[in-house]
């Protein structure tokens, strides 16, 4: 039993050097770049003069949405749209400043709220995947450890369908993940476009806007690796038991 258990542990760090460490490194290379480009781009006023909430409430109404509105959070970089109350929330250096980055922001969240009205299918896929995957993420991983540690003593019988449950709740936090993605993208280039297309952005600050945004997907795209990754790592584990 203690020897399987010293077996079992090598072969976890192995595998977790393997896959996450590569993974966690590009996790923190997205995460830096999407703070470098808002930095950047927050010291850039735009020619419009017109502050991201200012933007958010005339795209909204030129899309028919009066009824959404517009609100500032406290936090840094908390801008998201709220698809249960219809909000859009802005931090307050996008919510107050004129800049290309906050009007890149403020766009992007307009964006979700013109998804959710026009009925994209990935964001309502996500939405109504979020309970699921909110258990897997919390559930999974303890479940799968606890029957991945008891799984050392497979010739007494082990605990291997704890391991199977917690592969089959992460499954669905990684569904999460990867239907992310498209609504992300989806609502960057619907950035551009309203801003372009309303004459918010001129010249230079559309290349702007499109690195902020491209940063802030790099995230997704990072968030995405790591779930990937660590639902290999769980399967490999499991056929090792």
């Amino acid at each position: 039993m203690f020897y399987g258990s010293l077996l079992l542990g090598s072969d976890m760090f192995a595998i977790t050097l393997m896959l996450m460490v590569p993974v966690f490194i590009f996790v923190f290379y997205a995460q830096n770049k999407v703070k470098q480009s808002y930095q950047k781009f927050s010291r850039v006023r735009t020619q419009s003069n017109m502050t991201g909430a200012e933007v958010a409430r005339r795209v909204l109404n030129e899309a028919g949405l009066h009824d959404v509105e517009i609100q500032m959070t406290r936090g840094v970089l908390d801008d998201h749209y709220d698809p249960r109350k219809k909000v859009v929330r802005l931090s307050p250096d996008v919510y107050n400043r004129p800049t290309v980055a906050a009007l890149g922001i403020a766009a992007h969240e307009v964006g979700h709220a013109i998804q959710d009205a026009h009925g994209y299918f990935f964001l309502h896929l996500r939405n109504n995947m979020l309970p699921v995957a909110g258990l897997g993420s919390r559930m999974a991983m303890p479940l799968f450890f606890i029957g991945f540690i008891f799984s050392a003593g497979a010739e007494a019988g082990g605990m291997p369908f704890l391991m199977d449950l917690g592969i089959a709740l992460y499954f669905f936090a990684v569904l999460f993940q990867v239907a992310t993605l498209p609504v992300e993208i989806n609502a960057s280039s619907r950035a551009v476009a309203l801003l372009e297309g309303g004459g918010f952005i001129q010249g230079r600050e559309a290349s702007g806007v499109k690195e902020v945004l491209n940063a802030a997907a790099l995230t997704y795209v990072a968030a995405m690796a790591a779930a990937l990754a660590q639902l290999l790592r769980m399967l490999i584990l499991r056929n090792r038991r």
